[in-house]
């Protein structure tokens, strides 16, 4: 008999809305307080929105990250982001990689005594190694980076109305925007509360998790209105009690082994994409939460139509208990 491992029972009877006023309420409190985070901390971006020199490396042996970054560690350069570049055109012997060197408050770019004083470092790990290319990103460019995120993340909100619009009704759509809203404010409320690097992997790992939390409100919003066809006299909010308990399964197994990855990716990946990892566990983690307690909730409290074959009169008092 093969062996079956379950975190969730196949049957469950959880009331998720048990406690509606309270984790609504903790969701409204916690959204509140990364506003006035981000309002008043502010974030840490990095080299990508605040500028600053990059400089690509060539050599024709082998390197260790740890090493350059060693090597520079006695500059005092600000931040420094070392990635090595693979791409399957590149010999045996060319072993390249990518220095990047963010803005101080005093200068954008970096003076050539700086970049000289760089060279000098590395060459003390690696004599063979020279400057195929330096490149400086001002204000200007960082600031059209800012916008362009803004309008991403926007963007892709925007989509994800409308589909959900066109898919199920409006009121799923409000929820399931709300939802999204809801992990993107928080997940940026973290940053700017621990002050963790902000860059454009940031911004991926942000519109990643637009895409995993909203996939995660479609399936409970699925069954949802499967179940609103099969129960039509049964109330509303038992219905949706017992679509959350029917996909709690499915909802479960796929954060924990998505976590187990990212995880394992948070621990043994390195610095570089540190961020991004952390931004897409957490965002795993807030997305289940808000799939089972903020998108629910607000199509609660807006309502759906149950019977359409009769006309939706403007005000149902009972829409919420029983069945018009």
């Amino acid at each position: 008999m093969a062996f079956r491992l379950k975190i969730v029972p196949d049957v469950t009877n959880y009331n998720f809305f048990r406690w509606q006023s309270l984790t609504f309420g903790i969701s409204a409190v916690a959204v509140t307080i990364s506003v006035v985070l981000l309002l008043t901390m502010g974030l840490n971006f990095g080299i990508d929105f605040r500028g600053g020199t990059t400089i690509r490396t060539e050599s024709p042996t082998a390197f260790e990250v740890s090493d350059y970054r060693t090597a520079l560690s006695d500059l005092d350069l600000g931040e420094v982001s070392i990635t090595e570049v693979f791409d399957p055109s590149f010999g045996e012997n060319r072993h390249v990689a990518q220095v990047r060197i963010g803005a101080t408050e005093d200068t954008q770019a970096m003076t050539p005594e700086q970049i000289a004083s760089v060279e000098a470092a590395l060459k003390t790990v690696d004599p063979e190694i020279r400057f195929a290319a330096v490149e400086s990103v001002g204000p200007k460019v960082s600031g059209e980076l800012i916008r362009t995120a803004i309008y991403a993340v926007v963007a892709a909100s925007a989509g994800i109305l409308l589909y959900i619009w066109l898919r199920f009704e409006w009121q799923f759509a409000v929820g399931g925007v709300a939802a999204i809203v809801h992990d993107v404010v928080v997940t940026m409320g973290i940053f700017s509360l621990l002050q963790l690097r902000f860059d454009l992997s940031t911004i991926a790992a942000l519109l990643t998790i637009l895409g995993y939390s909203i996939n995660d409100t479609v399936v409970v919003f699925d069954r949802l209105r499967e179940n609103l066809i099969k129960f039509k006299s049964m109330p509303l909010i038992d219905v949706m009690n017992l679509s959350v308990n029917e996909t709690l399964s499915r909802t479960v197994m796929t954060a924990v082994t998505t976590a187990l990855a990212l995880t394992a990716l948070l621990v043994l990946g390195g610095d570089v994409i540190r961020g991004f990892v952390f931004a897409m566990l957490w965002g795993v983690l807030i997305g289940a939460y808000s799939t089972m307690y903020v998108a629910k909730n607000i199509v609660l409290w807006l309502g759906v139509k149950r019977d359409w074959s009769k006309p939706d009169p403007d005000a149902l008092p009972d829409q919420f208990t029983t069945q018009p």
